[in-house]
């Protein structure tokens, strides 16, 4: 075993007896200087995918010389995974609040202004980088200590945001409800798509949400582009974060979970963690969407829904995706409605029960998309 795992927990939230909700922290310091990495999973309570992933990814890593330094930290919401209904867990929204899980990270441009103001043309960028965690941990101390109060969701966000602060590279697992492999990526780190084998792409702008991982590169993003405006320089403080969505939300798949793990050794091992990983990223087509041009189709009818078109299947304009059925007209030609793709598309991830009310996001889909595969590439 060529690297310890040290383990602590950290509190993320109290129950209603005054009782701590601690979740496990794991760092794995390798025996070389590199690189920061952190990575959690299970934000949203039902998407439970990524643990099973981590526990590849902590088996795999006690043995592979490392250079840098990896932070996991797996069922990092144990709230929202606590929160069942009969069969079901209902852990996207703060049950309290109805906050999204994964939107009270935090992010203030203001404060990259203000920050802006103290850099000097001839600061060099490891002293920027160092002062501007400093800078933004500050902010984000100063948001938990607010005596207003936050809400549960977003303490809880704030605290893992704490431990992400210094990261270099944050990937934050998730999966979607009914699902297919996709990834979520920065626009300007576009070429690290290549080293995940992700097989569909979304590419996102510098614009921010509420999520992990905007929160992790828009502040970077920002300063990148202002400073390099302002003085005329070519810095690149060498940031990325990524979500990653892993298939389907309420299933542990081990099988799967390597498969993802080693996606991940893949990409660690092309920034340079691992250069002695035999693993590198593999030769697929890998397709590529701009958010604005990843579509929600809602349905204009409520009903029982046959999901006829899978996610990652490729479907053309006029072709069925769904098929809905009417229980107070099964006695006449209304009683079912077919939904036919609007254009050419891939659905990613549709609805996950049968039963729908109208206004539903029924699928979420690439259009227009485009290919960015390594043999086009080559």
């Amino acid at each position: 075993m060529l690297n310890q795992v040290n383990k602590k927990h950290i509190r993320v939230a109290q129950n209603a007896s005054g009782r701590s909700m601690n979740v496990p922290v794991y760092h794995i310091k390798g025996q070389r200087p590199g690189p920061k990495v952190y990575i959690q999973s299970s934000i949203h309570g039902a998407e439970v995918q990524g643990n099973v992933v981590i526990y590849h990814l902590i088996q795999w890593l006690q043995a592979m010389p490392l250079c840098g330094e990896i932070v996991l930290v797996p069922n990092c919401n144990p709230v929202g995974t606590n929160i069942k209904a009969g069969e079901y867990t209902l852990g996207r929204f703060d049950p309290v609040n109805g906050t999204n899980w994964n939107r009270g990270y935090y992010y203030d441009p203001g404060q990259v202004d203000a920050f802006i103001n103290t850099v000097t043309a001839e600061e060099s960028v490891a002293s920027i980088k160092q002062r501007f965690r400093e800078h933004l941990s500050t902010a984000i101390a100063g948001k938990l200590a607010s005596p207003w109060g936050l809400g549960l969701a977003q303490q809880l966000n704030l605290r893992l945001q704490q431990l992400a602060l210094d990261a270099d590279f944050v990937l934050d697992l998730h999966n979607g409800p009914v699902s297919t492999r996709h990834i979520y990526i920065p626009d300007y780190a576009r070429e690290s798509a290549k080293a995940f084998n992700f097989p569909h792409c979304i590419f996102i702008p510098n614009v921010f949400a509420g999520a992990l991982d905007e929160a992790t590169f828009c502040p970077w993003w920002t300063l990148t582009d202002r400073l390099n405006e302002r003085d005329n320089r070519d810095i690149d403080f060498g940031i990325e974060a990524f979500t990653l969505e892993m298939g389907s939300q309420e299933v542990i798949d081990f099988a799967e979970g390597e498969i993802d793990a080693r996606s991940i050794i893949s990409y660690l091992t092309v920034k340079g963690l691992l250069p002695e990983s035999q693993v590198s990223p593999a030769v697929m087509d890998r397709i590529g969407v701009m958010l604005s041009d990843y579509k929600t189709l809602f349905t204009g009818w409520g009903g029982m829904v046959e999901y006829c078109a899978q996610p990652g299947q490729h479907v053309k304009q006029g072709e069925l995706l769904a098929r809905v059925l009417n229980i107070d007209e099964l006695d006449n030609d209304n009683g079912s409605h077919d939904i036919l793709a609007p254009c050419n598309l891939i659905p990613m991830l549709h609805f996950p029960s049968a039963s729908v009310l109208s206004g539903t996001q029924l699928y979420k889909c690439f259009t227009e998309y485009f290919y960015l595969t390594q043999q086009q590439d080559a």
